[in-house]
């Protein structure tokens, strides 16, 4: 590994610190961004992934009651949760992942929200509620609802939707211990977001998480082995279930201080991947999430026994520090930090939240990173932080924010039917399955604006065509934008605009 110089490091830091905030503390200069605005937004988006029966307060108003009749087919109630991006199928894994992460934006950067902060709760309950229906039998988890081959035969509305519902479930005989473990964290870490305001409801969640990862770690097995030909490729699990058996016993240690989760994570922790130096944190893989989460109890409650996840999420965070000897963070030419052409925006707002995280956690310790014998502190990881997100927000070469909804110029044809059909005030006969494909593949802006939807992002030039039939770039995904709440509320408050 080269050695720095010490020229070239003080260059480095001073370019990511020189201008970064405070944890809590306000800036003294005015932003370029109107984060609070973007916060208010990257929440209602939550609205406009609804399914079930609408509350009066719904403020996405042209979305209408869908699925119904959901889990029907099983004789279970699955009627509820959120549709994951642009189609209108159920997946449980990786709305179990949206949980979990806007409850930890939540959960770090809450207090800072102001009247969002009820919104962004009620995002968590749409999720948890739905959660429990489906965690509902023991040792059964309903993971999907809707056959995603033909839901993606057509493009229809959801309010619309005539393909089957079909339910698929893990359990004791078909293990999903991913899908599982996830949807414990989900459980454990939404319970600490209602411990005070509504602590019966708390208390359910996290009494469900326990039940669960308990399933999940009884009866291993890979959801994407049972239930293959409607998991693949859309949410299959290439990264294993080790990670999800980490990440969900580190909240629920978190959630319940049970020295009995403590113990699995010293006794497992290595077997399941703790040490891996694999720095991609999303929906598939939770290494990296595990490892900033269990820092903090080491880092902020002095647990001696977890020393090792403060190095290893060192590691993590040396990976992405631009220029630096020991990088291995692929960056586009105006910036933007690149994983993959698939969906790579979800990446850049899971990174950001853990570096904003992390840096709250060191900032607490009085610590820093250390990287190969650099020094890399709190402010710089805000400042890196910072910079994606406002390339999201519009300073990229193309000068487009990557946010429906928010700024001067913003994608306008979408990947997403509800978005993209007329709406049901607007054409309130039914828009049969293949009649939508003519708009799909038209040129014409989308009707309906689902404010606060991220979308996958520019590709690793900073080109981005607007294009609705562009899935990998022009689709938008709860997991995408459910980090990016808490990034916002830190950002929205160090710059006084909370």
């Amino acid at each position: 590994m080269a050695a720095l110089t010490p020229l070239f490091f003080l260059t480095l830091l001073c370019f990511f610190t020189c201008n970064s905030a405070h944890p809590f503390h306000r800036h003294p200069r005015t932003a370029h961004h109107n984060y609070r605005d973007a916060l208010t937004k990257s929440i209602l988006f939550f609205e406009g992934q609804r399914s079930g029966r609408l509350p009066s307060n719904q403020r996405m108003t042209w979305r209408r009651n869908s699925g119904l009749s959901d889990g029907a087919a099983m004789k279970v109630d699955l009627v509820g949760g959120y549709y994951d991006a642009g189609d209108n199928v159920k997946f449980g894994f990786p709305m179990a992942f949206t949980t979990t992460m806007l409850s930890w934006s939540v959960l770090e950067f809450g207090g800072l929200m102001k009247g969002e902060l009820q919104n962004a709760k009620q995002a968590v309950r749409w999720a948890t509620d739905y959660l429990l229906k489906a965690t509902v039998h023991p040792d059964t988890i309903y993971v999907q609802v809707g056959d995603a081959n033909k839901d993606h035969a057509c493009w229809e509305r959801p309010e619309d939707m005539d393909t089957p519902r079909s339910v698929f479930k893990v359990d004791k005989n078909n293990p999903g211990t991913e899908v599982a473990a996830e949807t414990a964290a989900a459980l454990a870490a939404a319970s600490l977001v209602f411990r005070r305001s509504d602590p019966i409801y708390s208390k359910i969640l996290v009494r469900r998480a326990m039940r669960v990862f308990e399933f999940a770690d009884k009866y291993r097995g890979s959801y994407s082995t049972g239930l293959k030909k409607y998991v693949c490729p859309f949410y299959c699990s290439y990264s294993g279930y080790q990670d999800e058996l980490l990440w969900g016993a580190a909240w629920l240690q978190r959630a319940t201080k049970n020295p009995k989760y403590l113990n699995y994570i010293q006794v497992n922790g290595q077997t399941l991947g703790a040490g891996e130096f694999d720095n991609t944190f999303g929906w598939d893989n939770k290494h990296v999430g595990a490892r900033i989460l269990l820092s903090k109890a080491f880092l902020v409650q002095k647990m001696k026994s977890l020393h090792d996840y403060k190095g290893h999420a060192d590691n993590f965070i040396c990976s992405l520090i631009p220029g630096a000897s020991f990088s291995s963070t692929k960056y586009t030419p105006g910036g933007l930090l690149f994983k993959m052409s698939d969906s790579n925006m979800q990446y850049v707002t899971s990174t950001s939240f853990l570096l904003l995280t992390y840096a709250k956690y060191l900032t607490s310790a009085h610590m820093v990173a250390n990287c190969g014998g650099a020094t890399i502190t709190p402010k710089t990881l805000r400042s890196i932080a910072k910079k994606q997100v406002d390339y999201l927000l519009g300073d990229n070469p193309l000068k487009m924010s990557y946010m429906v909804g928010y700024g001067g110029r913003y994608p306008k044809r979408i990947h997403h039917r509800g978005s993209s059909l007329p709406s049901i005030q607007a054409h309130p006969a039914k828009i049969q399955c293949s009649a939508g494909f003519s708009v799909m593949n038209s040129a014409a802006p989308n009707p309906n604006l689902l404010i606060g939807a991220v979308v996958g992002g520019p590709d690793q030039n900073d080109r981005f065509p607007d294009q609705r039939s562009d899935y990998e770039q022009s689709e938008p995904a709860t997991y995408t934008n459910a980090p990016l709440v808490g990034s916002l509320a830190y950002l929205a408050h160090s710059f006084g605009q909370l």
